[in-house]
């Protein structure tokens, strides 16, 4: 009998390139090595947003016996989403409607424990996050893969529409999108919320919408981020404060569930015994203590759009080809070799670690992330121009 589940050997093989990459490449031998030039995650390379540690301290200070006693979602967190909310969308979300999470990654993990049995159907669209698919199926689900267009990136309507079924459940999205960096336009949802409204009806159940909105403040260009929230009634929000704050190790987000959504009492208490469950999903009590002041932080955004600016300028000086992402910590440029896992092996031979695009299913890519050093930048660069140069000697 093998050591583990059928189930986490399942999840093993659907994450197969992301395991691969993590624990055999070069990457995972010399990574960590100092004088790396670090572009496969976003993990921050510099210091967190002025204030942050401070804020912890704070925080830290108990004011009650019970200070750090078990929290599940704090009163005084859920209205200072609920008045972010606001402020971003124009939505009333009620302060009751938001479940404080430890991170995305635990929303996630939580709506799919929450909304979907054994049969089910949870389409999402590729290019994925790395864990999409492992995570549906791991909760008991089945993934539906939908490729998106490859001319710009955005859903693909009809496609969408082509792969729901009465088995249909939900629909994850995640704009803006990692790792293409792709801000879906107020049309497409419109479109979308069009196509699950009149499905709903058809199947006779609602088929929800979970948009995963990490990156929804890391806009470029004075963007604007649409949450498909208000355009269909049926839909949970997730976020993470990891991205905005560049602190994923310190875990802190939540499920928002809008004015409209017609049974969010029920879905809301759902829920709660879902974040029980999955292991006490909840952000811990000083995350949530130093939220007022935590809301109001953020990386530097114009600081992290020049870098963008030049990294994307400069490679395409060199001859390489890439969309300019819009949003996110992400730059995908196309591999210059057919094989994007080789041509990350020979920059990783030089100390330039990049993500290959197999691993995030957009073979001939590789995926950098911002979140770099300017000083691993200039260091980096070099190897970029030598590298392509040396393919086409």
């Amino acid at each position: 009998m093998p050591a583990s589940s059928r189930r986490i050997q399942d999840a093993t093989t659907r994450l197969g390139p992301f395991l691969n990459f993590f624990l055999n490449s070069t990457f995972a031998r010399e990574g960590r090595r100092p004088g790396a030039c670090l572009f496969v995650t976003g993990d921050p390379q510099e210091g967190p947003p002025a204030g942050f540690v401070e804020s912890l301290q704070r925080a830290a200070v108990p004011h009650n016996p019970n200070w750090f006693g078990y929290k599940n979602s704090e009163p005084a967190a859920q209205a200072i989403v609920a008045a972010s909310l606001l402020a971003q969308t124009g939505l009333e979300y009620l302060p009751d409607d938001i479940a404080m999470t430890n991170g995305a990654f635990a929303g996630l993990a939580t709506l799919f424990l929450t909304l979907t049995d054994p049969g089910d159907e949870v389409i999402f669209n590729s290019p994925p996050w790395f864990f999409y698919e492992g995570m549906i199926a791991g909760g008991g689900a089945t993934p539906v893969r939908v490729r998106v267009r490859m001319d710009n990136f955005d859903l693909d309507l009809a496609a969408i529409e082509a792969a729901l079924t009465p088995r249909t459940r939900a629909v994850l999205v995640n704009t803006p999108n990692n790792p293409t960096g792709r801000i879906y336009p107020e049309d497409t949802l419109r479109g979308l919320a069009d196509l699950l409204t009149t499905a709903s009806a058809r199947f006779g159940h609602p088929i929800y919408l979970i948009s995963d909105e990490a990156y929804n403040r890391i806009l470029y260009d004075g963007r604007q981020h649409h949450s498909p929230a208000k355009y269909y009634a049926n839909t949970c929000v997730v976020y993470t404060y990891g991205k905005t704050l560049l602190t994923p190790g310190q875990r802190m987000g939540y499920i928002a569930l809008p004015p409209a959504m017609p049974d969010r009492a029920e879905v809301r208490a759902a829920i709660f015994a879902a974040q029980l469950l999955v292991g006490f999903a909840f952000p811990n009590a000083l995350l949530q203590y130093a939220l007022p002041e935590l809301e109001q932080q953020s990386i530097d955004l114009s600081r992290l759009q020049r870098r963008r600016d030049r990294v994307v300028r400069a490679l395409r000086g060199m001859g390489y080809e890439m969309h300019q992402p819009e949003a996110t910590f992400y730059v995908l440029p196309r591999s210059p070799l057919p094989n994007d896992g080789d041509f990350t092996e020979r920059l990783a031979a030089r100390q330039v670690f990049v993500l290959p695009g197999l691993a995030v299913e957009m073979p001939g890519y590789f995926r950098i992330s911002l979140t770099g050093s300017d000083d691993m930048v200039d260091r980096a660069l070099p190897v970029f121009a030598e590298v392509l140069a040396s393919l086409t000697a």
